[in-house]
């Protein structure tokens, strides 16, 4: 049986390492060591990072609509309730663009609501 060397397979792995951890500050970006440490824990916190954008920008729609509806005269629940009850099917990320740009619009849609 021939003798297995990894000396190419640990340069790749290194080298993937480090270029993930360019940018990074001192020994983090130069060190080896360092460097794993510190890439495994941003990729950790890119995951969780990418799970909680989601819920931001849904409670800043929410936000968003809730102050165009009170604007408007209406509460935030009530005006989903009522969307619901018309069978308006709108998502809370084009409502919340329609508060923002085409108030008119909102209003509208607030008055269909609200007959």
């Amino acid at each position: 049986m021939a003798r297995i060397k990894r000396a190419v397979n640990a340069q790749k792995k290194r080298r993937k390492v480090m270029k993930l951890a360019k940018g990074y500050w001192g020994a983090k970006s130069k060190q080896y060591r360092a460097a794993t440490e510190q890439v495994r824990r941003s990729l950790r916190y890119a995951y969780i990072g990418r799970r909680l954008r989601k819920r931001d920008f849904r409670r800043l729609w929410i936000v968003r609509i809730n102050a165009a509806a009170r604007i408007n005269g209406m509460s935030y629940s009530v005006f989903m309730n009522g969307l619901k009850k018309k069978n308006i099917d709108m998502n809370r990320k084009m409502l919340a663009d329609l508060a923002v740009n085409d108030p008119a619009g909102f209003a509208k849609l607030v008055e269909m609501v609200k007959a």
